[in-house]
Order: C-alpha cells, then structure tokens, then sequence
C-alpha cells in the first residue's frame, strides 16, 4: 500500500491488534503514531511490528538511557493541489 493512502488509524490499529499500545497525534502535515515498546518483545513480533511500520512515510524508535522504547511512525497528510505551487514568497 503506497504511503499516502495509508491511514494512520489503521496502522494503529494493526500495531494494537500486535499487542502494542498505541497513540495518535494529528500534526500539521502529518499524523503520528507511537507506541511504548516492551524490553521482552519476541523476534517473531518485532518481524510483524517492522512489516506494519514499513508502510509509513518515516518509522524509527527511540531508546532511553532509563529503558524505555519507543516506536514511532509518521504518515504524511496529502498536500491539496493549488493552482500555484511556487511558494510563498512567489504567491501573487
């Protein structure tokens, strides 16, 4: 599935249905999911947590020097199409 028509939400949902706990934050120009990674997460899991996060626009995970994991996805908004798209320094 090409990443702008993933659904944040879905994704989510598949992360959830994994076992993960999951958030989501809509952002200007994307929406973000993230969730809390458990230190004894099988490899087996870790395949499928990759294979649903491989969708997304940007994935990665951040880890404490305290323990904590977290994943997190990002699925860019579509850009609406305007009739000039030279910025806005160049708008008339």
């Amino acid at each position: 599935m090409p990443a702008p028509e993933v659904s944040a939400e879905a994704l989510a949902a598949r992360l959830s249905a994994i076992g993960l706990t999951t958030r989501v934050e809509e952002h200007p120009r994307h929406t973000s999911i993230e969730a809390e990674v458990p230190e004894t997460l099988p490899a087996e899991t870790w395949r499928e947590v990759l294979e649903v996060v491989a969708v997304a626009d940007r994935f990665g995970l951040l880890a404490t020097s305290l323990g904590g994991r977290t994943l997190w996805a990002a699925v860019n908004k579509a850009v609406p199409a305007t009739g000039d798209v030279r910025g806005p320094g160049h708008q008339r």
